[in-house]
């Protein structure tokens, strides 16, 4: 059975490639647009794993993160932080908020896989 990936972006062409990466390399993708609906869709569907970006309209992705991980129903989920904020406070406190992976954009694909491979 394939595993099943949340992609959290409010950027269209970000969800497109990101899903279409994923897709191509045997990964059930579902898709959310901002903080909220990621909560909604990652307590519904119980993915495998969230990609999470971290600029998002109505949550930002540290708010979700930390949401996800202290909830009883979604702290399993692992969660992997795919943001353009480069610097190293970025990543310290999104590792703080609980995230198990960092990774940003622009992305190479073998390197994203390689992340979610040692997770999953």
């Amino acid at each position: 059975m394939a595993r099943t990936i949340l992609v959290v972006d409010d950027s269209p062409t970000e969800l497109k490639v990101v899903s279409s990466a994923l897709t191509g390399n045997g990964y059930r993708v579902i898709t959310a647009a901002d903080g909220e609906d990621a909560l909604v869709k990652a307590a519904a569907e119980r993915p495998d794993l969230i990609l999470l970006d971290v600029v998002l309209p109505r949550k930002n992705g540290f708010q979700v993160c930390r949401q996800l991980k202290t909830a009883p129903g979604t702290q399993g989920i692992k969660v992997v932080l795919l943001t353009s904020k480069r610097q190293d406070s970025d990543r310290f406190w999104g590792l703080r908020q609980g995230a198990d992976g960092y990774v940003t954009k622009p992305f190479a694909e073998a390197e994203l896989l390689s992340v979610l491979g040692g997770l999953l």
